[in-house]
């Protein structure tokens, strides 16, 4: 059965998670350090996970192929991917097989360049258009991964 896996905690799309799942008739875990609010359906399924990385690892040992996880944790992403899951940042960006290790090597660069003492800042906020575009690459992923993996009778 196709999950999508959310890392909760700190997620910008929660509800449109929520809204388009609930168009495709799909389950949503809503994985989290505390507990969180979660819409009162039998599709939707809250894990509350305390202790650092809890919440990741539990994801991590439950995704698999089919199944799509939403978060912007890099190496949760790397994670999830050798486990044969979809990943989808809330901005919409897909992370795979091909461009996951440049994004670990460009993270753990600029850790490096912020333990010493450079300002790098941030990520950019959320825009309108980040979230568009989030709605469209979360439907095509799950009708690819519906394709891939359709269900049994």
């Amino acid at each position: 059965m196709l999950i999508v896996f959310v890392d909760a905690d700190a997620s910008p799309v929660k509800e449109e998670i929520y809204r388009v799942t609930r168009r495709y008739d799909m389950h949503v875990t809503v994985v989290a350090n505390a507990p969180l609010r979660v819409p009162a359906s039998a599709l939707v399924e809250l894990v509350v996970c305390p202790g650092f990385g809890a919440a990741d690892d539990w994801i991590a040992d439950h995704a698999g192929p089919g199944d799509i996880v939403v978060t912007a944790d890099i190496p949760l992403a790397a994670r999830c991917l050798e486990k044969g899951a979809r990943v989808l940042d809330p901005k919409g960006r897909s992370f795979t097989d091909n461009d996951i290790g440049s994004a670990l090597a460009l993270r753990e660069l600029m850790g490096g360049l912020r333990q010493g003492g450079i300002v790098t800042g941030g990520p950019a906020p959320m825009a309108p258009k980040d979230r568009s575009r989030f709605l469209s690459r979360l439907d095509d992923t799950i009708n690819a991964v519906r394709r891939a993996h359709p269900p049994r009778p």
